[in-house]
This record gives C-alpha cells, structure tokens and sequence, in this order.
C-alpha cells in the first residue's frame, strides 16, 4: 500500500486503485458497451443535426431570394400608402370645409323656415279672421233679409 497526498490508495496488480476492491471485468466491460453505444448514438445525433443545418441553409438561402424581391416591393407600397394616406387627409380636408358650410346653410335655412312658418301662421289667424268676417257678415245679411 502506499499513500498520495495524505489519502490512502491500494494497489492492485501494481497499478494505484482508489477503492478497496477492484471492479469486476464483467463490469468493466457492461461500462464499455455503454460508452460505446453512447458514442454511436451522439455520433448519430452529430450526423443528423448536421443534416437539419444544411437543409436549414438552403431553406434560408431560398427564403433570402425570396424577401429581397418583397422588400423592394414593400418600399414601393409603403411609398404609395404615404401617397395615398396624404391625399385622402386633403380630403377630408376638404369634407370638412363642405360640411361646415352645409351646417351654416342648414343653420340659415332654419332659422329662414322658422320666420316662414311664423308667417303661416299670421297668415292662418289673418284668414280664419277673415272667415269669421265673413261668417258675420254672411250671418247678419240674412238676419236682416229674414226680418220684415
């Protein structure tokens, strides 16, 4: 037995073993596989991701070709909705002027309307005043030609 660094380590066939008894070579050989198989199976993984990203470029280099033709595109409708965005602003614009001076008219137009149907109405107690007049008239005319 010897010692390393204060800890006692046991020897085993003339090789240093840090536990009291060696591990099996049944054991040994079930941790191989293992490291083996895993080894495989990352080595599958490395493969396939290596796949995806070369598909992966090419998707991106057709998606490139593609947007590059759009955004010119893009700039071009942008510029045209600023146009059109601009004109329909003079516009309503101009709406709005046409709507003020149709409130102002419509304004007008009441108020000429309310004087209108103040007149209809003298005019209406000026005929039925007239009508009564007549009425009277009418009325008396007969009373005198009925009496003798």
């Amino acid at each position: 037995m010897r010692e390393v660094l204060g800890a006692r380590r046991l020897t085993y066939g003339g090789a240093v073993c840090h536990t009291s008894k060696p591990m099996i070579p049944l054991w040994q050989a079930v941790i191989l596989v293992c490291i083996v198989v895993l080894t495989g199976v990352l080595i599958s993984m490395l493969l396939a991701l290596r796949k995806t990203a070369v598909r992966a470029e090419s998707v991106l280099y057709q998606l490139e070709r593609e947007i590059r033709p759009m955004a010119s595109q893009i700039d071009s409708l942008t510029g045209e909705l600023r146009a059109l965005s601009h004109v329909a602003t003079q516009e309503l614009e101009r709406i709005s002027v046409v709507v003020r001076r149709l409130e102002d008219v419509s304004a007008k137009a009441g108020r000429l309307l309310g004087a209108l149907s103040g007149l209809t109405r003298v005019g209406q107690l000026a005929g039925a005043a007239v009508g009564v007049k007549k009425g009277l008239d009418v009325f008396v005319k007969r009373l005198r030609d009925t009496r003798p």
